[in-house]
């Protein structure tokens, strides 16, 4: 992430998500989403956040701006209900912040639509990261000045949390069926379908995923450690991330319906 804030307030908790994210107001005057270390996915959600999240913005997607989140656990002492106080109390240290859009509303594919080259980024995107989560249960989509944002992707990435042989990964097919979007992705000609695969897999290189690796925490990625009982330095473990999304880029992608028919 390029910037650290320290929460001064936390505000309320949005209790939509599973991970019990909550608002919170931190000292440059800012409000945010805050995802926590010490919610019950660990530090592997914020990895997904971040490398999916800024993936995102490489490839021409709307993310709100993610930062650093330094909370101290004495905020949590006022706070009535214990679930919060718990959950504070074990996220000491640096959290995810995203930033609060006000008065965004949430995609609902009513009266308004993104242009199709956007909606087939944000499938692609999702495709590509194995998204389980952007279905209409579930949108984690804003729409915000009329146009589109795209939030919450701890639940991507679901390798890391087995680690499977790379190449098993790499062509691992993925139902979009249900994707929030697939109504307008719809309307894409296999052209179009074709050239948003080449553009977007063209910006996806090694260079480009180890900047995106750079801008997550150490701390986080040597979580894995303990979950996984590694012993691997925070640089070995983006070395293997990067691996495995250059994989899934490379050879024919056959993991993305729209040109595949794949799972469609």
């Amino acid at each position: 992430m390029r910037r650290t804030v320290r929460a001064t307030r936390y505000v309320t908790p949005l209790r939509e998500g599973g991970s019990l994210p909550g608002i919170v107001e931190a000292d440059d005057d800012g409000t945010y989403v805050v995802k926590f270390r010490g919610a019950g996915q660990g530090t592997a959600s914020l990895v997904a956040e971040v490398v999916v999240g800024e993936l995102g913005r490489l490839l021409g997607i709307r993310v709100p701006e993610l930062v650093g989140v330094d909370l101290d656990p004495e905020i949590g002492r006022r706070e009535p209900d214990e679930e919060v106080q718990d959950l504070l109390a074990a996220s000491a240290g640096l959290n995810l912040g995203m930033d609060f859009l006000p008065g965004s509303v949430g995609y609902d594919g009513l009266g308004w639509t993104p242009p199709v080259t956007e909606a087939l980024a944000v499938h692609w995107l999702d495709a590509f990261t194995a998204n389980v989560d952007r279905t209409w249960r579930n949108p984690n989509l804003l729409v915000w000045h009329r146009a589109l944002w795209a939030i919450d992707h701890g639940a991507a990435l679901v390798f890391q949390h087995a680690w499977p042989d790379v190449d098993r990964w790499a062509a691992r097919p993925y139902d979009l069926a249900q994707h929030v979007l697939g109504p307008v992705v719809a309307q894409a000609s296999r052209a179009q379908a074709a050239d948003a695969d080449a553009h977007l897999a063209g910006l996806v290189t090694a260079d480009s995923l180890g900047e995106v690796l750079a801008l997550v925490p150490d701390a986080w990625l040597l979580g894995m450690n303990a979950a996984l009982g590694d012993d691997r330095p925070a640089g070995a473990w983006r070395d293997r991330y990067v691996e495995y999304l250059l994989a899934r880029v490379g050879g024919a992608r056959p993991w993305w319906p729209p040109l595949h028919g794949v799972a469609a």
